[in-house]
């Protein structure tokens, strides 16, 4: 395990790195706009498997959430996102907001369930930086083991994982808040799965106007 101090936002070397690792199979640790999260490749099974077993067993089959810099890595994950989800990305991502979208088939188990992934564009943060330069959907899945409270630090998260993560970014220590919102947008109506840092009332209103 190798750990290496950037910003948000870089240097570019640190996301060129970052990325780098990721393209080789590994799992980055980093500080997304909430908390320390877990990144590997959304394709790379293997790695996948390592993060689910980082994670611990207490995790059960719940898939992991994805990360995208950019709203063109949509179409490698979402199968056909309708005007509802749009809308919600369109208002508020980048941003801690997590939507509910149908699945492109054949992904992993690991990411998705029933037909459906879980995905958001992350506010200000290294994360950020580097799921644009890495071009394709990261797990975000918190920087714990499962049933753990979440790293908001670097040496939180070097702490949990005594070397199981390739690579740790230290960005400083998160902001206090809630973890991400997730609200399904797979239908005509959003439904709140999980209420975090954006108020579902927020969502509704903006909906409404």
């Amino acid at each position: 395990m190798r750990l290496i101090r950037a910003g948000l936002d870089g240097p570019q070397e640190a996301v060129d790195e970052a990325a780098r690792v990721l393209g080789e199979g590994g799992i980055v640790a980093c500080l997304t706009e909430t908390y320390y999260g877990l990144c590997a490749s959304y394709d790379n099974d293997a790695a996948l498997e390592r993060l689910f077993a980082l994670k611990g067993a207490g995790r059960g089959s719940k898939p992991f959430p994805l990360i995208i810099g950019s709203e063109d890595a949509l179409g490698i994950i979402v199968q056909g996102a309708g005007p509802l989800f749009a809308r919600l990305a369109r208002g508020f991502w980048p941003g801690p907001l997590t939507l509910v979208a149908r699945a492109r088939p054949h992904l992993s188990r690991r990411i998705a369930r029933e037909g459906r992934v879980a995905l958001r564009m992350p506010g200000a943060s290294f994360a950020l930086a580097l799921a644009r330069a890495f071009g394709r959907p990261l797990t975000a899945t918190s920087a714990n083991p499962s049933g753990l409270t979440p790293a908001t630090t670097a040496a939180r998260a070097s702490a949990y994982f005594n070397g199981g993560v390739d690579l740790i970014v230290d960005s400083g220590v998160s902001s206090p808040g809630p973890p991400s919102t997730i609200v399904d947008a797979t239908g005509d109506r959003p439904v709140l799965l999980r209420e975090g840092a954006v108020q579902f009332g927020r969502i509704e209103r903006y909906l409404s106007e």
